[in-house]
């Protein structure tokens, strides 16, 4: 799959496949194509050649909004969620494809097999809020939360969706040692016990090796390794690129 904006490359000839049930990391520096790969996934960009195939259907035209039914869900690398919305509500609005009699019918009430319905959908919700441990806040208004708090809500809302495929920008970022560890945990869980899979983009190294099935390393938009965490580790195209040509020397040095 390639991706031009103009006369610029931001996808060169990538290709890859995530397998049902692993934690999937993209990593590389910054500019080297791993939001617009997300992108891509998620039906935001259309990839100017080549193909995106979910469990076998060709998604590669189909838009965001065609994608969620079939188990596609994702967070933003820059927060996306309705501040003036109690996180409660926020969530909600993840499951509004799910919602049989319509969005909007639910919330007020119109009909009782609507307000049956949403019931059945709140108790869902709950379930999230429980699992990601933010019961105290589920009144409260998403924007006035602290950063590590918002992106645990931007998580709910995608799970919200139910999907079977996660997509992940960034879901560390911004945040203290505390709330790494815990969104690890979660995103672990997700995987192992909701049946989720995972595809990650991070920037925190020890998170992605500690977590991760396999690991795909992009450079200017390019591929340059993928495989096991070790082995993308050792391989001498992503110490130059990613780890730096002098990092046993550093480490030598410091000890």
């Amino acid at each position: 799959m390639s991706l031009r904006f103009g006369g610029v490359r931001a996808l060169t000839d990538v290709s890859f496949e995530v397998r049902r049930g692993e934690v999937f990391s993209i990593i590389g520096p910054n500019g080297a194509g791993k939001t617009s790969m997300v992108n891509c996934i998620s039906g935001r960009y259309r990839p100017t050649e080549g193909r995106i195939s979910f469990d076998g259907q060709d998604i590669t035209r189909l838009p965001p909004s065609r994608r969620a039914p079939l188990g596609i869900g994702r967070t933003f690398q820059n927060l996306a969620l309705f501040g003036h919305m109690t996180v409660l509500d926020n969530i909600m609005v993840g499951r509004h494809h799910l919602l049989k009699s319509g969005f909007l019918r639910g919330m007020v009430y119109w009909l009782g097999g609507a307000q049956t319905e949403e019931i059945a959908h709140r108790r869902e919700v709950e379930d999230i809020i429980d699992f990601l441990e933010i019961q105290h806040i589920r009144k409260e208004p998403a924007g006035t939360l602290s950063y590590g708090l918002r992106k645990r809500v931007e998580l709910a809302r995608a799970i919200a969706l139910k999907p079977r495929l996660i997509l992940l920008d960034e879901p560390m970022a911004g945040m203290n040692l505390e709330e790494k560890e815990d969104m690890a945990r979660f995103i672990l869980e997700l995987n192992q016990e909701w049946g989720m899979t995972v595809l990650m983009i991070e920037h925190d190294m020890g998170v992605v090796m500690d977590i991760s099935s396999r690991v795909m390393v992009l450079d200017f938009g390019k591929k340059i390794a993928d495989g096991t965490p070790d082995e993308v580790l050792a391989h001498p195209q992503v110490r130059r690129a990613y780890l730096g040509e002098d990092l046993d020397e550093s480490v030598e040095a410091a000890a």
